[in-house]
């Protein structure tokens, strides 16, 4: 069996092809392999490169580039290796599983962590249970910490404050200016505001030429902080995947760690002190032998068809996705809706808006359950939380926003979470709420407890992004609800209530944001008023807690305010200028109470 490995970094990507006992029958190097910096062109042109580099087509592939981090990152590399080696089974995932995977897990140790330091750095865990952790990474920008890239910026930030303090370029800052060839420290003012991430992290070999060739006080600073960062970093992962008594076996990998044995040695001895009796490892292969080994594994004969297998994503197996919704089905009323007139279909869509206030109310008992834990919730400090996909998801979000203005609650009282994150407000993030991993993740995020209120938003109940967020916040001992319009998902394992109108077909075939988003819009509207009128924001139908931001609700918190204390205009104004607008206190003024 021939099977090739691909690794891909943020400066290259290298492939293996091997064949039997691991003979190498080819290496190949390739561009930059960081999925998250490739568009879908240059991805498809950098696995084309491999392929047209090789002597012989592969019986399987393992790919894992920098980068992929999700579901719908997995899926898109799928696709991208499905396409340039059709009918070839596959293993997709990161860079650092496929390090990890490089060397034997020894025995006696119940835990692994890999330590990588290239032009970015970060920290893998496994323990032999299966739980994983991961540690820094994030980018140059915010993270990893100890990398050839924040060696650098150390180094360049580090050389103008000296220069700016003592009057003096540093030796290092000349060595610096040498190696990009400029001839005035001016000039990194305008290299490092276009330099990319590869360009910076290239000058983490100055750094490290000084400290060797010198003992350049600098640069052997900058690099002790480096190398401090880095086995705090692979320490602290070894901690949240590891009990305090567990062997573990640390593995070093990484252009900036295996290409300066010395700054290796420094790491261990950290390592090392921090967590005695732990075995460290350099790794001596490259992760291309970690995507063989791994592209080994993949069950049953070589297919005649594509069978391209993911790296776990955190699956929920207590997730279970009913067959159909009605929200998808065809509503014959409406057949021949694209050429029906304009006054028909005009009624047609309000006889059907018509329908919904009957649908909702039948859910009124577990409306009614819903609001209750919403009050008791926020007695106790506890927040609610909508999460959703798509044109749920979205509302979730506008109704979360519109409760600081409304109620002056805090923005951290009612909050929204969205698939895809900000960008899907206004527009499709593909594959985002087909992302369970990422809802488990965003619950965790926001640091749910077990006095808050979860509920998820789905018009079909099918997006695994929600199922995600609920089977998170189910875990930390919140109360789980459902809002959709699939009845269905009544008694689903993760719910503690569901609220389901059946709203049925769509005039337009599948288009939830018609009847689905205006009943998903009518609950959300029952659940916050009610639980906010419930929790001493509303007195009689006055909104007592405004906010008034504009002079039109700034004339409003007016005739509130006359509507409780009976005061004159004049008077009210006065009160509420003094009070900064807040309606309790100026009733407070003008009442004496």
């Amino acid at each position: 069996m021939v099977v090739l490995g691909i690794e891909g970094g943020g400066t290259r990507t290298t492939a293996t092809l091997a064949g039997a006992a691991d003979q190498v029958l080819a290496s190949v190097t390739a561009g930059p392999g960081n999925l998250r910096l490739l568009e879908d062109d240059q991805l498809n042109a950098l696995l084309d490169s491999i392929r047209d580099q090789l002597p012989a087509r592969p019986d399987r592939i393992g790919v894992g580039l920098a980068g992929v981090r999700t579901a719908a990152d997995r899926d898109r590399l799928s696709r991208a290796v499905a396409r340039t080696w059709p009918d070839t089974p596959a293993f997709v995932g990161d860079d650092l599983l496929l390090a990890i995977e490089t060397e034997t897990w020894a025995a006696d140790c119940a835990a692994q962590v890999l330590l990588l330091s290239g032009t970015g750095s970060c920290s893998l865990g496994r323990h032999r249970s299966g739980a994983t952790v991961k540690v820094g990474g994030r980018g140059h920008i915010i993270g990893d910490r100890g990398s050839a890239c924040d060696i650098a910026v150390h180094a360049l930030r580090s050389t103008v404050t000296i220069s700016d303090i003592e009057a003096g370029w540093p030796a290092l800052g000349a060595d610096m200016l040498a190696f990009l060839q400029m001839n005035d420290p001016e000039a990194l003012i305008e290299w490092s505001m276009s330099a990319t991430k590869t360009e910076i992290a290239s000058l983490a070999q100055v750094v490290f030429a000084a400290a060797a060739s010198r003992q350049d006080e600098i640069a052997v600073a900058i690099l002790r902080r480096a190398s401090d960062r880095l086995s705090k970093d692979a320490v602290h992962c070894a901690a949240r995947v590891a009990a305090p008594g567990d062997k573990v076996q640390f593995l070093l990998n990484g252009s900036t760690i295996l290409k300066n044995p010395w700054f290796a040695d420094d790491v261990t001895a950290k390592i090392l002190a921090s967590r005695p009796g732990s075995e460290v490892i350099r790794l001596s292969r490259s992760g291309t032998w970690g995507a063989i080994r791994l592209a080994r594994r993949l069950e049953g004969p070589i297919a005649s068809k594509l069978q391209t297998v993911t790296a776990p994503a955190g699956a929920l197996a207590s997730w279970r996705p009913v067959a159909s919704a009605p929200t998808e089905g065809r509503n014959l009323k409406s057949v021949g809706f694209a050429e029906m007139p304009l006054p028909q279909a005009i009624r047609l869509m309000l006889d059907e808006d018509a329908s919904l206030p009957g649908k909702i109310l039948a859910e009124s008992a577990h409306i009614e359950w819903t609001v209750n834990e919403v009050v008791r919730a926020f007695a106790a400090g506890g927040r609610l939380f909508y999460c959703g996909a798509g044109t749920s998801g979205r509302l979730g979000v506008l109704d979360a926003s519109e409760c600081p203005p409304t109620f002056r609650t805090p923005p951290r009282l009612v909050q929204g979470i969205m698939a895809g994150g900000n960008q899907a407000l206004w527009s499709a993030v593909e594959g985002a709420e087909d992302d369970a991993d990422a809802g488990r993740r965003a619950i965790e995020a926001r640091s749910i407890r077990a006095n808050d209120v979860v509920i998820g938003l789905s018009a079909s109940g099918h997006a695994p992004f929600i199922w995600g967020c609920l089977a998170e916040a189910r875990r930390r001992g919140a109360k789980t609800v459902l809002v959709s319009c699939n009845p269905g998902y009544r008694d689903h394992p993760l719910l503690d209530r569901a609220i389901l109108p059946d709203t049925g077909p769509e005039v337009l075939t599948g288009s939830t944001r018609l009847k689905a988003g205006t009943a998903t819009k009518l609950v959300l509207n029952l659940i916050t008023t009610l639980a906010l009128a419930r929790s001493g924001k509303v007195m009689s139908n006055l909104m007592i807690d405004l906010k008034p931001s504009n002079s039109k609700l700034r004339g409003r918190a007016i005739r509130i305010v006359q509507e409780l204390t009976g005061a004159d205009e004049a008077s009210t104004r006065q009160a509420l200028e003094s009070s900064d607008w807040v309606i309790r206190q100026a009733c407070a003024k003008l009442t004496g109470r």
